[in-house]
């Protein structure tokens, strides 16, 4: 009778240890397929700096405003733009999303950065080698483009006028192909007219860039 005890308790006991292991098994195996599907919805990043945005006409499944970076030369120096790339999502964004004559961070989230390693020049205004601020005030038929000081800020929130670089007014153009997700591209041409082309919609802004020596 004693043995029979004995062997039933070990058989329960044994029981519950397996229940336990096919439990842990089992939150294991969800998390992990949460993990899995989390990681399917982010796209894959360079270096943890950020996807270059391509030409979109359509809209995607990704969520939330993406990490972007682009990168380029104009003759020998290297441009590096960092920025979140929001997407339309058939929402109005002159004068909605983006509002009219208000700083904007050209992009969401952090300040978007620019960062030159040698001198440029932009508007006429020869500006150092350095990691800067992009910001625009968009408008209906004008914008201005503004590099900042003060990279280092969430949005536009601790914009200071006194930090700007450069002030340079431009005229926005009419794109025929509609670009889903905010995109920076730097372009250079045989005639060597160099920009740094900001799109989203239907809308282009270009910021003319030329490569410069301080004295």
């Amino acid at each position: 009778m004693k043995n029979d005890m004995i062997k039933s308790i070990k058989i329960v006991i044994g029981s519950l240890i397996l229940i336990g292991l096919l439990s842990d098994c089992s939150i294991n195996k969800s998390k992990d397929e949460e993990r899995t599907k989390d990681t399917a919805d982010q796209p894959p990043t360079a270096e943890n700096n950020g996807i270059e945005i391509q030409p979109q006409s359509e809209s995607d499944t990704l969520k939330g405003s993406l990490k972007a970076q682009a990168k380029g030369k104009i003759g020998n120096t290297t441009i590096t733009i960092s920025y979140h790339s929001p997407a339309v999502r058939s929402r109005i964004i002159w004068g909605g999303v983006v509002a009219f004559d208000k700083v904007w961070v050209t992009g969401a989230h952090l300040a978007t950065s620019i960062e030159f390693d040698q001198h440029i020049t932009v508007g006429g205004v020869k500006i150092p080698s350095g990691k800067y601020a992009l910001f625009t005030i968009p408008g209906k038929e004008e914008w201005t483009i503004i590099i900042n000081k003060d990279w280092q800020q969430h949005l536009a929130d601790d914009y200071e006028p006194k930090d700007d670089v450069v002030r340079l007014k431009v005229r926005p153009e009419t794109e025929q192909k509609h670009q889903e997700r905010l995109r920076y591209v730097i372009q250079t041409t045989d005639n060597n007219d160099n920009e740094i082309g900001i799109y989203w919609e239907m809308l282009k802004v270009s910021l003319p860039i030329k490569v410069s020596e301080l004295k």
